[in-house]
């Protein structure tokens, strides 16, 4: 599965800060000192539906924390999967009379786009379930063989009970878990299960519904957590920089994400560190496919809304923030897009070298975006102002907003 085409990021002077981050796993304010290659792991979309705000602010996130590596000269390995199999794309395909595999295309190909549009930055590897259920299968065999996981009804199970970390990544309790899994996709009321909350590793091939081969497990299909596992697990192996996602994945997906890896290899931990986006609302409950309240990047573009608005109407909120979308939010992000464009098209203005220094510590403090925009609009009313005679300062403050906000002015 191919990516989409990357944006330019421009080469500013100086060199930016390491990155302050809010840690899932530990619940405080962790230095990431990556290597030379800085290496980060997304969880995608699962393709029935097109791209929502709650996937852009997610997505727009991670993009952020690309771009204050880059800019501590560091380069990036960033991996990202499509759930390109599942039982939700399943059920919309037949609800809408298509084919899943050409339902999953052309969500996935809009994704691409509506990712072009944003100018987020793409993944060096993005990877399909499908395609990489070769991988999966002997993952779950050798977990099965290991005791980490057992057979109910033909399906397979991974158990909890295998890996002496479980818990660590989310820190909840067994009821909040139990309610969580049921909210979530899981089945923690299915009798015969060592646990509740025990995931499953490979479900059975069920009439009607498509399977592969699974070797000595059966024709069957994967079962979501694993999947993440065996991509990682292939393109970096045990204590990647981070992982990330939106809130909603902390758990089950990632708590059973890092304890499958770890009753595979024995290594802890599975990311150096968890990093999560909040939750976007509109009309006071969380966007999601399910619930249908929707706002859709396409569908902003094909009225005519410059991507670059929608890309500061998400940076004006902090990314671990929960928020609500509403026509206020688009309308300040649009009257701010031009007003910084009326700012950069002049000659001249007042020095950008405290902006740039100050956007750069904004987003090494916890990804603090609607600082930096703070900043930006002070160098901007300064230049309306008449403030300043720097010639180098419009295009300082242009590529400083490209290069770490990913907004081209």
């Amino acid at each position: 599965m191919h990516a989409w085409p990357a944006s330019e990021v421009p080469a500013l002077p100086g060199k930016g800060r390491d990155l302050r981050i809010h840690d899932t796993a530990t619940g405080g304010r962790v230095t990431l000192v990556p290597g030379p290659v800085a290496r980060l792991y997304v969880c995608g979309i699962t393709p029935y539906d097109a791209t929502h705000m709650g996937h852009a602010a997610t997505y727009n996130a991670f993009d952020l924390v690309q771009r204050v590596w880059l800019d501590t000269k560091r380069q990036v390995h960033y991996v990202q999967n499509v759930t390109d199999i599942d039982d939700p794309l399943l059920e919309r395909a037949a609800a809408n009379g298509d084919e899943w595999e050409a339902l999953a295309e052309r969500e996935t190909a809009l994704f691409r786009e509506d990712m072009t549009a944003l100018r987020l930055l793409p993944p060096r590897h993005y990877v399909g379930a499908v395609e990489s259920i070769p991988k999966i299968v002997p993952l779950v065999e050798r977990l099965r063989d290991a005791g980490a996981a057992y057979e109910l009804d033909g399906d397979i199970y991974f158990s909890v009970a295998s890996d002496a970390h479980f818990g660590e990544v989310s820190g909840l309790d067994a009821e909040a878990m139990r309610l969580l899994s049921a909210e979530r996709g899981g089945d923690p009321d299915r009798p015969g299960k060592k646990n509740p909350v025990d995931p499953m590793l490979w479900m059975a091939a069920r009439p009607g519904e498509p399977s592969w081969d699974g070797a000595s497990l059966g024709p069957g299909r994967p079962g979501w957590h694993i999947e993440c596992v065996a991509i990682a697990l292939e393109h970096f192996g045990m204590g990647f920089d981070v992982q990330g996602g939106g809130s909603d994945l902390i758990f089950p997906h990632h708590e059973m994400g890092a304890s499958h890896a770890q009753a595979l290899t024995g290594e802890h931990p599975f990311a150096k560190s968890y990093v999560h986006a909040g939750m976007v609302a509109l009309h006071g409950e969380k966007m999601s496919k399910s619930k249908g309240n929707l706002v859709f990047v396409s569908a902003l573009r094909r009225e005519g809304v410059d991507p670059a608005a929608i890309r500061l109407a998400l940076l004006s909120h902090h990314y671990r923030a929960d928020w609500e979308w509403t026509d206020d939010v688009l309308a300040e992000a649009v009257e701010r897009l031009g007003r910084w464009r009326a700012a950069v098209s002049r000659p001249d203005g007042p020095s950008a070298d405290a902006l740039l220094d100050e956007v750069r510590e904004a987003l090494a403090d916890d990804l603090d975006a609607p600082a930096a925009l703070a900043a930006v609009d002070r160098w901007a009313a300064a230049q309306a102002a008449g403030g300043g005679t720097d010639e180098g300062a419009p295009g300082l403050v242009s590529r400083t907003v490209d290069a770490l906000l990913g907004v081209a002015l």
